[in-house]
């Protein structure tokens, strides 16, 4: 039996710390990167329900009208006419607000690529150090 080289295992060493800095640096970029997409995201979402709120203010100021305008005229199509574009609007507002609250989820925030990363590396890691 022979005594491992101490030079070798300097720079067995050094490499596995080398690249053990180089990993840490990726795996940060990374989750820099998903966290950037993943914020970006959610001020869309939020870009989204500011949209579905203007469009739903607008239309509850239509139906309002076109109901007033209803009760007033009773038969005439104005009413109908304002009725109609409220409805379209309020379908609109809904969309919007649905879009928007899955684009808002906080599993759209989680980072689901660096977390599956850094298990990976750390499976391959393991299997350097044990084999």
């Amino acid at each position: 039996m022979s005594n491992p080289n101490p030079s070798s295992i300097q720079g067995l060493i050094g490499d596995a710390l080398r690249e053990t800095n180089e990993l840490a640096r990726k795996e940060i970029a990374l989750f820099r990167n998903e966290m950037t997409s993943n914020v970006r995201s959610l001020f869309v979402g939020l870009g989204l329900l500011v949209g579905a709120a203007v469009f739903g203010v607008v239309a509850l100021f239509v139906l309002v009208d076109a109901l007033v305008k209803w009760l007033a005229t009773v038969v005439h199509s104005e009413a109908l006419a304002a009725l109609i574009v409220g409805g379209v609007l309020l379908v609109v507002a809904v969309i919007l607000a649905l879009v928007g609250r899955n684009a808002m989820s906080l599993s759209a925030l989680a980072p689901v690529r660096t977390s599956r990363q850094v298990r990976q590396d750390a499976r391959v890691l393991s299997e350097k150090v044990s084999g």
